[in-house]
């Protein structure tokens, strides 16, 4: 009998370590147990499962190993291979599956893992994956005839896709970063076929090891590397991507890091500009620049949850055509599909930069001047940080502060705002704060610390 970790399961996916908490093995019985949940919700025959990896050293065992599974459990499966996540994702709409799966670990450290799973076009998140963990615990899974497994080409396709929506404007020199991740295999051919887009491709060879830098473009010190060459090329912009794809961080000449929520501002203003008064959708991470800015355009601000199957499900409640997360997890439901794709959205920012003569960051000089923290990740054990913020929550209750305690805790104050947050997908509490002065900010920071320290957790103020 396998022993399963319980916290693999989490909000919005499944991950662990390898060798620890993930073996070939579960992602067998994982495959069953998925295959038996789709024949629960009522879909009894000829259901098409699409199935993509990353570039991950234990990728290619555990897909073997949840492929098994499902064709067990009676799915006709799709192979289409190493991919990015949302390559993946445009697989099982261009295939028209029933479900797809992506066996992925993220921006997580190399022996870590995991799958991220969608059926009916939607995220499965939330309830959905409690449901999956009983059902595996019970190894309600049955052994099902008919399943099959063929493997299918899909990189071209998505290429041909992402590249369809660039509208050419003046020539433009840009550095991509890979990060030796899953979108190395796309990136260069991207770059190729856009037009008066010219540069070079950082780190392309896929290598789960991750030789030259983590795959995280929301730590500055991994981004070091593209903004050198960077400067020895003379690029306009950088673009960088997370391990599998779905994730994007932006700098531009001067060294300036474009987070998610400037992004943000930028695409919402082009889109708004045609759509007036769409909603456009933040997660609590978000400086209220954005919000603003989005008010100030004529759209419709929305703050929600963090994470990208709860942002997903948020952009169809409302039909917004914009979403997005301060991590760079960026949603595109206008010209393409509702999912986030570091690789589209690269595309899209490229084609603003090039519709303007001027420096894409001079778009944004009419905002106010705010003092933001990075997102600052506090080490907070998984079998506790649930109950630390909790406690958090119930002192700040207790004060009276102006919380909003919809994901985690948002706290007004004077001259700015933090926010505390469990994470999801690591054993860390999230942190951001904005403020109207860096005195201001760093007072903040205090504060949280302060407050934190009193449930035991330490945390250092200074993010550089």
């Amino acid at each position: 009998m396998i022993v399963v970790n319980p916290f693999i399961f989490r909000e919005y996916d499944i991950r662990g370590v390898m060798g620890k908490d993930l073996s070939p093995e579960l992602f067998r019985d994982l495959g069953r147990t998925f295959a038996a949940h789709l024949r629960a919700e009522g879909r009894q025959a000829n259901l098409t499962v699409a199935v993509g990896r990353d570039g991950r050293i234990s990728s290619p065992v555990l897909a073997q190993g949840l492929i098994d599974g499902l064709v067990l459990g009676g799915m006709r499966v799709i192979d289409v291979g190493l991919t990015p996540t949302p390559g993946l994702y445009f697989a099982a709409h261009h295939f028209k599956a029933d479900a797809g799966i992506m066996i992925t670990g993220s921006h997580n450290p190399p022996d870590h893992n995991g799958i991220k799973m969608m059926r009916a076009g939607r995220p499965v998140y939330g309830v959905e994956i409690q449901a999956l963990k009983r059902r595996l615990e019970a190894r309600d899974f049955p052994a099902l005839p008919g399943g099959s497994s063929e493997k299918q080409e899909i990189l071209a396709t998505y290429v041909d896709r992402i590249c369809r929506d660039f509208h050419p404007g003046r020539p433009l020199k840009v550095i991509f970063d890979c990060g030796n991740g899953a979108t190395g295999v796309v990136a260069g051919e991207i770059l190729r076929r856009l037009p008066g887009i010219h540069g070079e491709v950082l780190f392309a060879e896929v290598d789960g090891t991750f030789p030259n830098h983590h795959p995280d473009p929301t730590e500055p010190k991994n981004l070091e590397m593209m903004a050198a060459r960077m400067r020895e090329t003379g690029a306009e912009l950088g673009i960088a991507f997370d391990g599998d794809g779905d994730r994007i961080g932006a700098m531009d000449a001067q060294g300036r890091i474009l987070w998610g929520d400037m992004l943000m501002i930028l695409f919402a203003r082009d889109i708004l500009a045609r759509d007036r008064g769409a909603a456009v959708i933040g997660d609590v991470k978000c400086s209220q620049r954005l919000f603003d800015a989005v008010a100030k355009a004529g759209g419709e601000p929305i703050m929600w949850k963090t994470g990208h199957s709860l942002i997903k499900s948020k952009m169809r409640e409302t039909g917004a055509p914009l979403a997005g997360e301060m991590s760079g997890h960026l949603f595109f439901a206008d010209r393409y599909y509702g999912f986030d794709d570091a690789l589209y959205a690269a595309m899209r920012l490229l084609e603003l930069a090039v519709a303007r003569e001027g420096l894409l960051l001079e778009e944004l000089n009419d905002l106010p001047v705010m003092h933001a923290s990075p997102e600052l990740r506090i080490p907070c054990p998984d079998e506790q940080k649930f109950v630390i913020m909790e406690r958090v929550l119930t002192r700040l209750r207790d004060a009276g502060a102006a919380l909003s305690d919809m994901d985690g805790a948002r706290v007004r104050v004077a001259d700015g705002w933090w926010l505390l947050r469990v994470s999801n997908t690591q054993p860390i509490l999230v942190a951001r704060a904005e403020a109207t002065s860096q005195a201001r900010l760093e007072e903040i920071l205090g504060d949280l610390a302060v407050l934190l320290n009193k449930e035991g957790v330490v945390f250092q103020v200074g993010h550089g």
